[in-house]
């Protein structure tokens, strides 16, 4: 009916409905002066209708206009927040990606360096136009947002047997050695705060506990710093796994001690009890921790059994028990850190036995790209908050405090060290106790405690958070920068991009069993047989609950097998081979311990 209308009509008019409509739209705005405004895209100017009815009751008889109908509008600060935050990761992402566009310049400047560097021009950029900087790095959305990303990554693709197996002085340099690094840098600082005391000056007013508590925010180890430098220089395992394990379970220390000390430079008293309920309150919040991320842990696993039919909510179910943990954690004052690491150490071998592959591949991605978006934030967030903070610069604190740490690390690594080796077979030799205590990098969280110091009860807070912020440049930049050239001219050991195989697997579960044998044999119970006994419990018991189906009586070795069989077939059909391939063609994996026989 519609085309045979059109063919009658007179030329100009033979459209069809779709430019009959563009041409109504265009004469609707030429005529937008006289348009009515339409309850449904817009509410109407009821105040001119009130105004009319008011003037019509007082005989008045004015004309009002009405107002006209809002073709287009601005409405900034409706959006403002999402729409700041969106510009925030644009700028953090185009960063990474124009730092590694550059190989000669992320050949010698690390990626956290140019961040802070990025931040620090933005800061004054914004400071040179005369705006208010925005307050970026608030330490509850430090703790609360950005970093549980980046420590949920960690936890979830820690490896595992490597971090076991150097548990005992993974927790000596964290434990002992924050404790050594906290009353060393405080106890001295203090010391020399109160020298010359016929000149006095606001150093004379630091008593000892705020001197404690600032030793405990700059005595640790920083896991994002640590990560962002020790991932591009490629050390080997070992030194990676211990000082990025130092990073991650030092967080309990660090959270006792500076409750604990702010705690007591408020009451300005410490007794012996005091002491006690310290030592504590560690445990409480290291054991309480990851009591929590493994409670959530499990949880996740046991979720995870039920999703088979909707595959696709299953990555979900990682990432809020995950966050879950971490404010539970958070919410007792245990240590989130550790409530994250252990659920993600709990929980993946049981998800990942659970949920489709595509959903692995998600949650692996995803976490990958959060964790990042993360890092780059925080380090430009560093530099901006760095130019809009207020500063009370004081050389012979700043200058202390830098020597301190720097001594402080030295001697707490090389003592304990010394130490660990009399019990270790694989001896810490004396370049890896060198990159280790060279590895002691600080980062945002000791700015963020910092940050939350009540200025009715540290007077001097500016003063501790510029020389904070001097330990973190100083750490990040030169140290961040000559580790690389320093490990390449010591000639350090990187490294090994080396893929696991079938053969290999089982010779690792022979030894694990031969040497859980000889140690029943000798009658000496050591970790091999523990790890055995707990291996026959989660194999008889744990594995049938957390995980469905047949998957849950699969021989570890199986498992592997399949994990392998997977990962290959994955990279063959994404390098194009798989077309080529016959189908009939058995697997390399399967064929990797006959060709490695037929070498020997």
């Amino acid at each position: 009916m519609t085309s045979r209308r059109g063919s009658h009509s007179p030329a100009g008019f033979g459209k069809s409905l779709p430019e009959r409509g563009l041409l109504l739209l265009v004469l609707l705005v030429l005529l937008e002066g006289s348009v009515l405004p339409l309850g449904a895209a817009g509410s109407p100017d009821t105040s001119h209708h009130t105004k009319a009815g008011n003037s019509a009751g007082n005989g008045t008889g004015n004309v009002t206009h009405k107002k006209a109908f809002p073709v287009l509008s601005l409405d900034y600060h409706h959006i403002q927040t999402p729409f700041e935050i969106s510009l925030w990761v644009l700028l953090a992402s185009l960063m990474k990606l124009g730092f590694h566009l550059i190989p000669r310049l992320s050949g010698i400047v690390p990626e956290s360096c140019l961040l802070i560097v990025v931040g620090l021009m933005v800061g004054g950029l914004i400071k040179l136009a005369g705006e208010e900087v925005p307050p970026v790095l608030d330490s509850q959305f430090f703790f609360l947002c950005l970093l549980p990303p980046i420590i949920l990554d960690a936890g979830y693709f820690l490896p595992i047997r490597p971090f076991m197996e150097n548990l005992g002085t993974i927790l000596i340099f964290a434990v002992i050695g924050t404790l050594w690094n906290a009353f060393f840098i405080g106890g001295l600082l203090y010391a020399v705060c109160q020298i010359q005391p016929a000149n006095p000056s606001n150093l004379h007013q630091l008593e000892l506990l705020p001197c404690l508590l600032f030793g405990s925010i700059v005595s640790a180890v920083d896991p994002v710093a640590v990560l962002a430098v020790f991932e591009e220089i490629h050390i080997n395992e070992l030194l990676h796994i211990l000082v990025f394990g130092e990073s991650l379970l030092n967080d309990a220390v660090t959270v006792v001690l500076y409750h604990l000390f702010e705690e007591f430079s408020e009451v300005g008293t410490v007794t012996v009890l005091d002491c006690v309920l310290g030592i504590i309150s560690f445990l409480v919040v290291a054991c309480g921790g990851v009591l929590v991320g493994a409670i959530y842990g499990i949880l996740a696993a046991f979720t995870s059994r039920f999703t088979s039919h909707t595959r696709v909510i299953e990555p979900l179910f990682v990432f809020v028990y995950s966050y879950m943990a971490y404010l539970s954690a958070e919410m007792f004052h245990l240590s989130g850190i550790m409530a994250l690491i252990a659920c993600g150490a709990v929980m993946r071998p049981y998800v990942e036995a659970n949920i489709s592959h595509k959903s692995h591949t998600t949650i692996k991605y995803f976490l990958k790209m959060w964790s990042s978006v993360s890092e780059t934030l925080i380090f430009i967030f560093l530099g901006v908050a760095t130019v809009d903070g207020k500063h009370d610069w004081n050389w012979t604190f700043v200058t202390v405090t830098v020597i301190l740490c720097l001594v402080a690390r030295v001697i707490g690594v090389v003592g304990l060290t010394y130490m660990i080796n009399k019990f270790r077979i694989v001896k810490l030799t004396t370049k890896d106790q060198f990159i280790i205590a060279y590895g002691g990098l600080r980062g945002a969280i000791a700015f963020s405690l910092g940050f939350l110091l009540k200025k009715e009860l540290f007077p001097l807070r500016e003063m501790f958070l510029t020389a904070i912020i001097t330990v973190i440049f100083f750490t990040v930049f030169v140290q961040g920068m000559t580790i690389k050239p320093l490990v390449e001219l010591l000639a350090v050991k990187k490294k090994q991009e080396a893929k696991r195989s079938i053969n290999e697997e089982i010779h690792t579960q022979f030894l694990d069993h031969l040497l859980t044998g000889i140690e029943d044999i000798c009658g000496h119970y050591g970790h091999h047989h523990w790890k055995d006994k707990l291996n026959r419990f989660n194999k008889k018991y744990v594995k049938k609950c957390l995980i469905a189906g047949e998957r849950s009586k699969e021989p570890q070795l199986i498992a592997f097998y399949h994990k392998l069989e997977m990962k290959q077939a994955i990279e063959l059909v994404e390098s194009g081979g798989g077309v080529k391939m016959p189908s009939a063609m058995p697997s390399t994996v399967s064929m990797q311990p006959y060709t490695c026989n037929n070498e020997h």
